[in-house]
C-alpha cells in the first residue's frame, strides 16, 4: 500500500457560537491542510498519482474557503466552522476527486499546535 500526502493552506475567519471563551468572537487562521490518499497499483510511470493532480483539486476544493467568513457558508448553515467540521467539510469534498484511490484523512490544524484529523 502506498500514501501520498499533500499540503495546501487558506486563510479565513470564524467563530463559534455557544463557545464559552475566546472563540466565541469572530477571529482567523491560517489553516493548513493536509490530505492523504491510499492506494496499491502504481501507474506505467511507477506513480500512485501526479502530486500535481492533487495539488490541483485540493486547491480547487480549498478555494471556496479562503480569505471569506466561515460562518456564512451554506456548508456550515446551522452548525459551527469549528477544525473539525472544516476537517470533515474538506474530506468530503475532496472525497468525490479520489476515485478510483481511497482518501485516507484529512488533517487541518488551525495553528502550529493544534490539529484535527477527519476519516471515514
Amino acid at each position: 500500500m502506498f500514501e501520498v500526502t499533500v499540503r495546501d493552506s487558506i486563510a479565513s475567519a470564524h467563530q463559534l457560537h455557544g463557545y464559552d471563551g475566546p472563540c466565541k468572537d469572530m477571529h482567523g487562521h491560517t489553516w493548513k491542510v493536509e490530505v492523504v490518499i491510499a492506494g496499491e497499483t502504481l501507474d506505467k510511470v511507477g506513480l500512485l498519482i501526479d502530486f500535481k493532480v492533487l495539488k490541483a483539486k485540493l486547491k480547487e476544493v480549498l478555494s471556496p474557503l479562503d480569505h471569506v467568513v466561515l460562518n456564512d457558508l451554506p456548508a456550515f448553515k446551522g452548525i459551527n466552522p469549528s477544525t473539525e467540521n472544516l476537517a470533515r467539510h474538506i474530506y468530503r469534498s475532496y472525497k468525490a476527486h479520489c476515485a478510483p484511490l481511497h482518501l485516507k484523512q484529512v488533517q487541518v490544524w488551525e495553528s502550529d499546535n493544534a490539529s484535527v484529523i477527519y476519516y471515514e
